[in-house]
């Protein structure tokens, strides 16, 4: 299964969500059966790594994002990925017009992040730039529920089973 994680400049949000997913899915043993990865809507960063307080926060936290590289979202990353998740509305609503684009043979499901975090009440994964120390460590909070609940998912449609013996629920 291939998994896009999808923001604006892919320095914060989406480099955060492919961390804590690869940190999740490591641990039950499923990273070799992914392929993940993150991009951004718009090519502000290109080629460089995530934000220091993002890597800071999910350092804390673990997980390390420190060898990742931003990148630009292109039309055929539709073709190429089963899963293209966006963090907030907007990116979700350019990420709708970038599969038009990429026509009707794409594969890839297009989600927003928090639809596997309904628990928080929020729709977005608010973006951290702009803010502080308080700010990042939301986005991990959110992050962290809402790439385990996508884990659920991937998990089922892997055929796999939770931890405690069960099929996942999702």
């Amino acid at each position: 299964m291939k998994i896009l994680f999808v923001c604006m400049g892919n320095i914060c949000r989406s480099p955060s969500a492919e961390g804590f997913f690869r940190f999740h899915a490591s641990r039950e043993g499923l990273l070799e059966t992914l392929h993940l990865d993150s991009a951004g809507t718009h090519d502000y960063h290109v080629g460089h790594p995530p934000d220091a307080r993002a890597i800071a926060a999910m350092t804390g936290r673990g997980a390390d994002i420190s060898g990742l590289r931003a990148r630009r979202v292109r039309p055929e990353d539709f073709h190429d990925f089963d899963l293209v998740v966006a963090m907030d509305d907007n990116n979700h609503d350019q990420l709708e017009r970038l599969a038009a684009a990429a026509g009707k043979a794409r594969r890839a499901r297009l989600v927003r992040m928090m639809s596997y975090a309904p628990q928080h009440g929020v729709r977005e994964v608010p973006d951290p730039y702009y803010g502080d120390e308080r700010d990042f460590e939301l986005m991990c909070d959110l992050l962290d529920d809402a790439t385990r609940g996508l884990l659920d998912e991937v998990r089922a449609a892997l055929g796999q089973e939770t931890g405690d013996g069960r099929n996942s629920p999702r």
